[in-house]
């Protein structure tokens, strides 16, 4: 299997002052083969959707490589990383905050074609945004219904139209089902498993949910205020968490068995200042096997087997 995208100690930082910079995503190193899915959890804050906007190149790198296809994307000019533009999409979090509310449905789907002129006559156009509503699972019915005239649902189909439209080979789904129901998320996710089987497209997928995550990805990279604790292939991280933010992300995920025993652990502490941080592993305030060794210098992802890599003096 063909590597198609990797990063290679990439960095975005936002600057706050002259001395201080909020370190989003911190020496993040991720590679993802064609055709597979790699999955992006951890809470909210901890640079999940500052990654995926990254790579995309919505927010230039602060530090880093980005690799497509073996091209370096941080070292080409704005028109040179146009062309690949039409390879790397994204579906957001809100399809309602993401379309506009003054295009119909065929204007929204027809836009990307429109910008890099993939059509010449207005039948040809029609009939891309006719074929892509079809696929998608949108009722040819609303092509001229505007984004409030539809439930989220629908509204997300249009997202996943307009990531579709130009044939991409990477997309980056932040969070596309957060936002919705239970019965239609279900809806949603089995759709981007069918498109990515057909098309052979690959994701990267960032959620909080890690059902959800378990059920989509190949790979899963736990993230932890801008770094990567631990990596591994789905099946493996669920049947071996190794890292103490991983074991108690699992541990909170509520068992659907009646009667089941909750082994919940409450983490304690405060959560580190992502802002100028100090060397040493981020959790270390918040874990209870903190030694003085955890604080000394970052840590490394050391590779303990079966694909498996994790962040941590306990592996050491």
């Amino acid at each position: 299997m063909s590597e198609l995208i990797k990063t290679v100690d990439l960095k975005k930082y936002f600057r706050i002052s002259k001395t201080e910079q909020l370190h989003a995503v911190d020496g993040v190193n991720l590679s993802i083969d064609a055709g597979k899915t790699l999955g992006v959890v951890g809470e909210s804050g901890c640079g999940k959707s500052t990654l995926g906007r990254t790579v995309l190149g919505l927010q230039p790198a602060t530090g880093g490589q980005i690799l497509f296809e073996g091209k370096d994307l941080t070292k080409l000019s704005a028109s040179e990383r146009k062309k690949y533009t039409k390879e790397m999409q994204i579906i957001f979090q809100d399809p309602y905050s993401s379309l506009n509310p003054r295009m119909s449905v065929f204007q929204l789907i027809a836009e990307p074609l429109q910008m890099h002129r993939v059509y010449k006559t207005k039948g040809e156009l029609l009939d891309r945004v006719l074929y892509l509503m079809e696929k998608v699972g949108l009722d040819l019915r609303f092509i001229n219904a505007y984004p409030h005239e539809m439930d989220g649902g629908r509204r997300q189909r249009v997202g996943i139209a307009r990531a579709l439209a130009l044939n991409p080979k990477f997309i980056v789904c932040d969070e596309p089902v957060s936002a919705l129901d239970v019965s239609i998320q279900a809806q949603i996710i089995n759709l981007l498993m069918d498109m990515q089987e057909e098309m052979g497209l690959t994701y990267m997928f960032i959620t909080h949910d890690l059902s959800v995550v378990r059920h989509m990805s190949d790979e899963i990279m736990v993230m932890y205020l801008g770094q990567c604790v631990e990596k591994a292939p789905a099946k493996e991280l669920f049947a071996k968490p190794m890292h103490p933010y991983t074991q108690a992300l699992l541990a909170a995920i509520p068992q659907p068995v009646l009667g089941a025993e909750m082994n919940r652990e409450v983490i304690r502490g405060e959560v580190s200042n992502p802002i100028n941080p100090k060397p040493g592993c981020r959790f270390a305030t918040r874990c209870k096997y903190c030694t003085e060794a955890c604080t000394k210098a970052d840590l490394p992802l050391k590779d303990v087997g079966e694909g498996h890599q994790v962040a941590c003096v306990l592996y050491n």
